[in-house]
């Protein structure tokens, strides 16, 4: 008979699993948790599988969908694989999930709130109309006893204690980790200065911002490309057209690449990173992996992105979709090697300080097991 623990991690996409939380559930796997991954089954299944761990298929749409039907099919899951801790990633799975979990009588959950997205930043009219009594909701569920949550920056903390949700349930790690061994700097290529965006093709991620602001320093006469690395997601309304990504790629100094599984090649190819995201980010990986190779970044002043990069020390922030500041930082760093140099120093110090794979899962264990006592 198996006396291992069962964990149960629910995720939407194989891919964001693999991305985000494969290391850690090897790990526990190896602390003696029966690791099984509840998740759609893609291009990404085998790599999983590979690991020993199980993976069963499970379609859970990250918009839209029958509320009701989506919480019976978690129930159902529940109920058939009798996990002795459920771990919830974002916040539709969180939501859903939690009250799945309490019908089912499963006995601790873990919840990753990797940014509050939607239900707090959404300016939508139906969204503002019920946002009150879905963090009421959200509030009550996460209060229950052997449930705590996981947060990745202090303002999430802050809107989740002001819902009404206990700090006693809240834990802070910082993101999901860098694997510092596989994401190391490099001596610097040759010029033209690169400057890469590695991200989901979302205009929430600040797309039309990056490739505007390539525009208006490639009619400057600055010269530089402009590296789009990435796939548009058509689950998510905010995604990029393919045909835009199309018409950008070749044009004003902009390249589009698409989706790459060798990020550690594409950052150790560039000088720069950038992200000049709106959205209601966590603590965002693209960053912590460009921290990690040793890259100067520019980003947003915005929740998560400004936990990654201290403004004049190891990057420049911006404001909000200000494609003019976004250009005149690009400028300032594209013209100075010796800043790009201390500042990309400054961000791998900063990696291996906070950010390193290891510090997170033996965190996320530790949450593991008082969740369970």
């Amino acid at each position: 008979m198996n006396t291992r623990p069962k964990l149960l991690f629910v995720v939407t996409e194989d891919w964001y699993f693999v991305s985000h939380r494969l290391s850690l559930a090897v790990a526990a796997q190896a602390a003696g948790f029966d690791v099984v991954v509840a998740t759609r089954e893609g291009e990404h299944a085998d790599a999983i599988r590979s690991t020993g761990i199980r993976l069963t298929p499970f379609n859970l749409s990250r918009r839209g969908g029958d509320p009701l039907r989506e919480v019976t099919a978690l129930w159902r899951l529940y109920r058939r694989e009798k996990p002795d801790l459920v771990h919830h990633v974002a916040l539709k799975t969180v939501m859903f999930g939690m009250l799945a979990a309490c019908l089912a009588r499963v006995p601790a959950q873990v919840n990753a709130v990797a940014g509050l997205g939607w239900l707090f930043t959404s300016s939508s009219r139906t969204v503002r109309l019920v946002r009150p009594v879905l963090r009421w909701m959200l509030a009550r569920l996460l209060n229950r006893p052997h449930c705590l949550t996981i947060v990745q920056n202090p303002e999430n903390w802050s809107l989740l204690e002001r819902s009404g949700v206990s700090a006693a349930r809240l834990r802070l790690i910082r993101g999901a980790g860098v694997d510092l061994q596989a994401f190391h700097p490099v001596p610097s290529p040759p010029e033209p200065v690169c400057i890469v965006l590695v991200s989901r093709m979302l205009w929430d991620k600040g797309v039309g911002e990056f490739v505007e602001a390539a525009r208006c320093l490639t009619d400057a006469g600055v010269n530089a490309r402009f590296i789009l690395v990435g796939d548009p997601d058509p689950a998510n309304p905010a995604s990029v057209p393919e045909s835009s990504l199309r018409d950008w790629n070749g044009n004003n100094g902009v390249e589009w690449w698409g989706r790459r599984e060798d990020i550690p090649t594409v950052l150790q190819a560039a000088h720069i990173a950038c992200l000049p995201s709106s959205y209601g980010e966590g603590l965002p990986k693209s960053l912590l992996e460009a921290a990690a190779c040793g890259l100067p970044i520019v980003t947003t002043d915005a929740p998560g992105c400004r936990e990654v990069v201290r403004d004049g020390v190891n990057g420049l922030r911006v404001p909000v979709r200000d494609t003019a500041a976004l250009a005149a930082a690009l400028e300032k760093l594209i013209g100075d090697a010796v800043l790009r140099d201390h500042m990309g120093k400054q961000s791998r110090l900063l990696a291996k300080t906070e950010f390193g794979l290891e510090s997170v899962i033996t965190q996320t264990l530790a949450v593991y097991r008082e969740a369970c006592a």
